[in-house]
């Protein structure tokens, strides 16, 4: 107990002044979970070589060293596909662009929530398909093009694709629309060359509205396919 108090007593000392420095950007964010990580991986590696706080200090040192250029690397990969994403669906009506944090990622070590290393494209689901199908519409195949050129520029991701529906029609009837539509999504992108190692599917039925499904409008919002793209845990950028 009294080792792990120093390793991150050192880890502390180590990133807290970066904490209060470091640019909010998502590279800077990178690079500051990078270094926190790193930090007491090294800490921790170097209590259990040298056994004394030298050897901690000099591990920690090097931990954030290493962790910190990881991160800034992996935010900096992050940060240049979603600009080309929003360069190439600039004039897209049928997909969207936005960020948002990795849930599933575990806090740092301040408690801290992950840095917001997602990007998720949002498909119109009325524009890609016709209703009660799962049959792309061959008038979207470019927004394929465009999609899975910027994803063949960075290998370095991971790919889930979700399938959404509204509320109308029954639970099984929706859950299975759901996951053909995001397979369909996912055949298209193979097509174009991403591998189909990096790309998993799941469907979600109608659990997950992002609108009322009071109204058409709201209906027409929860009818649509995520596209989250996510680094892989070994990427350098």
């Amino acid at each position: 107990m009294k080792k792990q108090l120093v390793v991150w007593g050192i880890t502390a000392a180590l990133i807290l002044p970066a904490c209060a420095e470091m640019p909010q950007s998502n590279t800077g964010k990178g690079a500051l979970y990078g270094t926190a990580g790193g930090a007491a991986a090294g800490a921790l590696a170097g209590q259990l070589i040298g056994h004394d706080t030298r050897s901690t200090l000099i591990g920690a040192a090097v931990g954030a060293a290493v962790g910190g250029l990881t991160g800034t690397a992996i935010g900096h990969m992050m940060d240049k596909q979603q600009a080309a994403f929003q360069q190439e669906l600039a004039n897209s009506r049928a997909v969207s662009v936005s960020r948002e944090p990795d849930v599933t990622a575990p806090p740092s070590s301040s408690g801290q929530q992950a840095p917001p290393q997602i990007i998720a494209l949002t498909l119109k689901g009325d524009v890609f398909f016709d209703t009660n199908s799962s049959v792309v519409k061959p008038g979207v195949y470019s927004e394929f093009d465009r999609i899975a050129q910027v994803m063949v520029q960075y290998p370095q991701t991971q790919i889930v694709v979700e399938g959404h529906t509204d509320s109308r029609g029954s639970e099984a009837f929706n859950q299975r629309l759901s996951e053909q539509r995001a397979e369909a999504v996912k055949s298209q992108l193979i097509e174009r060359g991403v591998a189909s190692s990096r790309i998993q599917t799941i469907g979600y039925g109608k659990t997950r509205p992002i609108a009322t499904n009071e109204t058409e409008a709201g209906r027409q919002l929860n009818r649509r396919v995520e596209i989250k793209i996510k680094p892989l845990p070994d990427a350098q950028g």
